[in-house]
């Protein structure tokens, strides 16, 4: 039996179809310009009047016909300054939305052709815009955990291991319990406590939710503000009815996975990066790989065009 996740059709946007959207340069060009100036460019703030403005031969910008003065669509995006070519970046934002688990700069330089810290630089830059600094669950069950990613075990051989603290980030992360729908928050905290983890949970989760939780002592007292179930994992107990933790645990399993086979190391300085994107891809599941065109709204903050048919990480962790 195939177990291959299948896309459906109305979801899918295949390389021969971005291609054929996104030929060349000037198409891409054209598209933020599209994004930024739906109504195009009529009013020229030098001379305080309506005139019409006319592209620069060679140059990323827009002239006005009467006093000349450039206005340049790409300044204030990812793209600003850049010397990559456009569909480059194009095409690396496509290869970032098509993917299930990230796909690794080192996969971009063979892609495309640049090098690899031209690569992981725009993947940088993508990632910028994938984070959700506004967001709040409204669904009615959540499930909180927290994740301890890094940190190499030491010890004797054979003996007992254990991971270092001072190499390890602490993950805290909220998702809704919704069947293909529910919504998930992963931040890097500071450590585990209680007051960090309870911060978190206050600012992200509405006070009229059911938090379903293991029996981590940071934990304890969320009952003054929620409805609060506790799983106890050292028992040996998982799942208990409807009380359990397997929706974030499951994220955390993409996160690590991912990590680990794609990237294999990330550094703290960039976690929360890698974090946003692998929460942009799962809160945005039900997109197939038109994810991609959800990426590209984030340039302009403009609604995105409609498809043609249906490192340098030292600090590892």
């Amino acid at each position: 039996m195939n177990r291959r996740q299948t896309i459906p059709k109305h979801l899918r946007y295949t390389r021969q179809q971005f291609d054929a959207d996104f030929p060349n340069d000037e198409v891409c060009f054209n598209t933020i310009l599209a994004q930024r100036f739906p109504n195009g460019i009529a009013h020229c703030e030098k001379c305080g009047t309506e005139r019409k403005h006319y592209r620069v031969t060679g140059r990323t910008a827009l002239a006005c016909d009467h006093c000349g003065n450039h206005i340049y669509p790409l300044a204030g995006t990812i793209f600003e300054k850049t010397t990559t070519p456009l569909r480059v970046w194009f095409q690396a934002m496509y290869l970032m939305g098509s993917t299930r688990c990230g796909i690794s700069a080192k996969q971009i330089q063979r892609e495309t052709g640049v090098t690899y810290k031209t690569a992981w630089r725009m993947f940088r830059q993508i990632r910028s815009l994938l984070s959700d600094p506004d967001t709040q669950l409204e669904g009615h069950w959540v499930e909180m955990d927290e994740c301890y990613v890094g940190g190499r075990p030491r010890g004797k051989r054979g003996g007992p291991k254990w991971l270092e603290p001072s190499k390890k980030a602490v993950v805290a992360g909220v998702v809704e319990r919704r069947t293909g729908k529910g919504r998930v928050i992963a931040r890097v905290v500071p450590d585990a406590s209680k007051k960090t983890l309870q911060d978190f949970a206050h600012e992200f989760i509405l006070p009229e939710s059911t938090v379903f939780t293991d029996e981590h002592p940071s934990y304890t007292g969320l009952n003054k503000t929620y409805t609060h179930h506790r799983i106890q994992h050292s028992a040996g107990v998982y799942v208990k009815g409807d009380v359990h933790t397997q929706t974030i645990e499951g994220f955390w399993s993409l996160v690590q996975n991912g990590i680990r086979g794609v990237y294999h190391s990330v550094s703290k300085k960039y976690l929360q990066t890698y974090l946003d994107e692998y929460a942009f891809r799962y809160n945005r599941r039900d997109l197939g790989n038109l994810l991609f065109l959800a990426i590209l709204e984030r340039v302009s903050g403009k609604a995105s065009p409609k498809p043609s048919a249906p490192s340098p990480e030292t600090q590892t962790v």
